[in-house]
């Protein structure tokens, strides 16, 4: 995991907070209230939000999916460390695009969070993916090591900032929007970089 020094900034610890969250109906309000998360506990968070919708719409679908792309990459760019919400979406595994923005972080060296709503590991989920919708061959098996998804994910979240990735500790689902865990897992992040939490902060 890459050292940050803080006292070289002399600005907050940037986070870019990856997830399907930018799906959400309300999810310009959604994203500030997991900024303000982050401010409490002296991290600097970066939704990766596309405000500029309007003008997106009057791309082309090409044009378009590259602008998002680009700008988004740029984001990573600037961004010290990852904040990933591996809930799963759409699927038994975290968001397709948040797994390869966790991979990015990972692969240069920049310490990586990551938090699940779920409270159910990966292999019963599959084998309820698996039960509604066949595999398209039989005898596939389903990895089984009671994690929270297929271990590359939370293996890349310990490996990547030297902390497990989180899921509800009393066994209970969270909502998918629900804030509790993430913000376990920014105060996590914040310890785990020596931070303190900002003034007048939680």
């Amino acid at each position: 995991m890459e050292r940050i020094d803080t006292r070289e900034h002399h600005r907050p610890v940037t986070a870019y907070l990856a997830g399907p969250d930018v799906f959400l109906p309300a999810a310009p309000a959604h994203a500030r209230r997991k900024v303000a998360i982050c401010a409490r506990h002296g991290i600097a968070g970066r939704p990766p939000l596309n405000e500029d919708v309007a003008s997106l719409r009057t791309l082309s679908s090409e044009t378009a999916w590259q602008a998002i792309f680009r700008k988004d990459l740029a984001m990573m760019e600037a961004c010290d460390i990852l904040i990933a919400n591996l809930t799963p979406f759409r699927g038994a595994s975290a968001d397709a695009g948040t797994l390869v923005e966790l991979g990015w972080f990972l692969g240069r060296g920049r310490p990586v969070f990551g938090y699940s709503n779920s409270a159910l590991p990966f292999a019963e989920r599959s084998a309820a993916q698996v039960a509604a919708a066949p595999d398209p061959l039989p005898g596939l098996s389903v990895e089984g090591f009671g994690l929270a998804d297929n271990l590359m994910v939370p293996g890349a979240v310990l490996w990547g900032g030297g902390c497990p990735m989180l899921m509800p500790d009393d066994g209970r689902d969270r909502a998918f929007d629900d804030l509790e865990v993430f913000e376990h897992c920014v105060a996590v992040a914040a310890a785990r970089l020596g931070l303190r939490p900002a003034r007048g902060g939680g």
